[in-house]
């Protein structure tokens, strides 16, 4: 009877821990966290359900109740996305923000400069990317160390300070290119290709110099994708750009650099193109130019003089 019970009891055990077992496997098949909570909820809809305007109602439910606010803003944000609710969502990372940890404002910064983008907010996303920098020079987001942790759809990786600097770089240059600041773009871009080069930044560059008129430049930087001396130039669809740039400067009829040019500079040109140091009072910083920028005034000084040539 005893020995019957115990075996009872054991395969009573048994059962649950396979349960707990699958159950776990579940969640980390699915991504999805275990509970019951609003969090918990928004994910089951989002990800297992399908339901994103469930999800975003459960994620609004997580940050009034304080349950992992730090994920559900940011996750809530990218489902709005998704749904062309991008204003929305820049709206509340803003108002909410402040509710989130530290260590969270990086990736929510990561966030807004997507949400900018896709509502065609440049000057903002541009300062934005601006202060990013600016912190990466202060030593506010690596604290001292060459990577520091970033997260993708779930998984964790380690980011170098080159490559953040490349990535922040790549975005003002494409933010610039929006707003038709081509010699900044084009600054920017040379910046980055300095820092870490690759095929895609260097199709942008090509770019910018085509819209200055700039074609033999232009040329110049193409066929070194097309003859695969940048990183990345193996890809299709960045060949394929190269291409079509490269077709594009074939038909393009070169475009006047006479003292006309200097009077639309100014248009196409970001004065506060290191940072807004100016606007910065401190001693100890101002006499430092970013290293991404220090050349940028004697590039400015040259690009005149060519104009007056």
């Amino acid at each position: 009877m005893e020995r019957s019970f115990k075996m009872k009891n054991n395969n009573t055990n048994s059962t649950r821990s396979n349960l707990m077992k699958d159950n776990e496997l579940f969640h980390v098949i699915h991504k999805v966290p275990c509970g019951d909570t609003p969090y918990v909820k928004a994910k089951h809809a989002q990800l297992l359900e399908k339901n994103p305007e469930m999800a975003i109602v459960w994620f609004w439910k997580a940050i009034n109740t304080g349950d992992r606010v730090d994920s559900a803003l940011k996750d809530m944000a990218v489902v709005m996305k998704q749904l062309d609710r991008s204003e929305e969502a820049i709206e509340a990372i803003k108002s909410f923000r402040p509710r989130c940890s530290k260590n969270s404002q990086d990736s929510l910064d990561n966030v807004l400069i997507d949400l900018y983008k896709k509502c065609g907010r440049m000057e903002e996303q541009v300062e934005l990317l601006k202060r990013k920098l600016r912190q990466i020079y202060q030593g506010e987001t690596f604290n001292g160390k060459p990577t520091k942790t970033a997260r993708s759809h779930g998984k964790k990786f380690q980011v170098t300070v080159q490559q953040e600097i490349a990535r922040l770089l790549g975005n003002l240059g494409w933010a610039y290119m929006q707003q038709a600041k081509y010699l900044s773009a084009e600054a920017v871009y040379r910046k980055a290709q300095m820092v870490e080069p690759d095929a895609n930044k260097s199709c942008n560059l090509a770019m910018c110099l085509i819209k200055q008129g700039r074609f033999e430049e232009g040329r110049s930087v193409l066929d070194d994708v097309l003859e695969s001396r940048v990183l990345g130039a193996d890809d299709r669809k960045t060949r394929q750009r190269a291409d079509e740039l490269l077709g594009e400067l074939e038909v393009s009829l070169p475009l006047r650099r006479d003292a006309e040019m200097e009077d639309v500079l100014e248009n196409i040109l970001d004065d506060d193109f290191v940072l807004g140091l100016e606007q910065i009072t401190t001693s100890s910083f101002r006499s430092k130019r970013l290293p991404i920028f220090e050349q940028i005034s004697s590039f400015r000084s040259s690009f005149r003089n060519q104009l007056v040539c």
